[in-house]
């Protein structure tokens, strides 16, 4: 992962996305929206969705923030991302739909979205060891909300203005690479060498409990 933090501006454009490299780190700056299982299963499975121009909005933070209305409007208490890896049986067809060129959340995805996010020109950034109440700072402005009524302030989709949100890491990029991926297959490379090296036997084989 490499330490210098890029900047970007929102909407990314499929060239910018695709520019991106895996480990690199990254803050975004623009209007996000926000959205958890309901919208995946409401977009994928029934078309429904809120009344965005993903076109021009195209970055999506995969959260059920914490809100409070006050006499001013909507504010955020709390946005800690949620696991996108939840999402990964509608993450694909959701990403084409919609033509994303950004995803948000904690942890990764799987290959079904990284198939989607190569045909596409999208990256997912995950979050570095920040929490929710330090993101909230970052959001300069709660643009608007769908679906309050129907399904919640978790649930619902949010608009927010963000300025230098993050900092958040490409652990999935434009063609298709997982940065979790590679240091996993990288960590079963050398498991060889940490039995021997630890003295554990060759057919070694964890024990099995049954439920």
């Amino acid at each position: 992962m490499t330490e210098a933090i890029r900047h970007l501006e929102l909407p990314l454009s499929e060239a910018q996305a695709r520019d991106l490299r895996l480990g690199e780190v990254v803050t975004v700056s623009g209007l996000v929206f926000t959205g958890r299982s309901r919208f995946h299963i409401r977009a994928v499975e029934q078309d429904l969705l809120p009344p965005i121009d993903f076109a021009a909005l195209n970055c999506f933070f995969h959260v059920g923030p914490v809100m409070r209305e006050t006499p001013g409007g909507w504010e955020v208490v709390s946005i800690e991302p949620t696991s996108s890896i939840r999402f990964e049986r509608y993450g694909g067809a959701v990403v084409r739909k919609l033509g994303l060129r950004t995803l948000i959340g904690k942890t990764t995805m799987g290959p079904g979205t990284a198939r989607a996010l190569a045909e596409v020109g999208a990256v997912h950034l995950s979050k570095i060891g920040v929490c929710g109440n330090l993101l909230r700072p970052q959001v300069r402005r709660v643009v608007e909300v769908h679906f309050l009524e129907e399904l919640g302030r978790t649930e619902a989709t949010w608009v927010f203005e963000v300025e230098r949100f993050g900092p958040f890491f490409v652990d999935m990029d434009a063609c298709g690479g997982n940065y979790f991926a590679d240091q996993d297959a990288r960590g079963r490379e050398r498991l060889v060498s940490v039995y021997e090296e630890l003295g554990i036997p060759a057919d070694f084989t964890y024990t099995e409990v049954n439920p």
